[in-house]
């Protein structure tokens, strides 16, 4: 899978952050950086997580709830809010729209050029 520049990343993490909480369900920051990776989107770092479900949190998409580790420390469990559910709606129509426009004007590439290197210096 090609590499996402972080900037992509981040613009689209809140809408995958919904996306897996509303497919499966509650879970937690380590939990939801594997699912993320496992996806395609590899290298995800806890300091750019938890700043974005923070966020989510304080918007009413998700909710929280903590739960007593097993021997452990205890785990910040998040979920999905209805208000989350409309947001996730939305937001991927957007996306979906923004894909298109995307596509529609950068097109396929085309391949880039490659370089012939002269034998003994002469042009042929």
């Amino acid at each position: 899978m090609p590499d996402i520049q972080a900037a992509w990343l981040r613009a689209s993490l809140p809408l995958c952050l919904l996306g897996v909480l509303a497919t499966e369900g509650e879970s937690y920051g380590y939990a939801l950086i594997q699912r993320l990776g496992e996806a395609g989107l590899g290298g995800l770092k806890a300091a750019t997580l938890y700043p974005a479900l923070g966020r989510l949190e304080e918007e009413g998409a998700v909710e929280v709830r903590w739960s007593a580790g097993d021997g452990g420390p205890g785990r910040k469990y998040y979920r999905l809010t209805a208000a989350g559910h409309t947001r996730l709606a939305e937001e991927y129509r957007s996306w979906r729209a923004l894909d298109d426009v995307v596509s529609t004007l950068a097109g396929d590439p085309p391949p880039a050029p490659t370089t012939h290197a002269n034998q003994g210096g002469e042009d042929r």
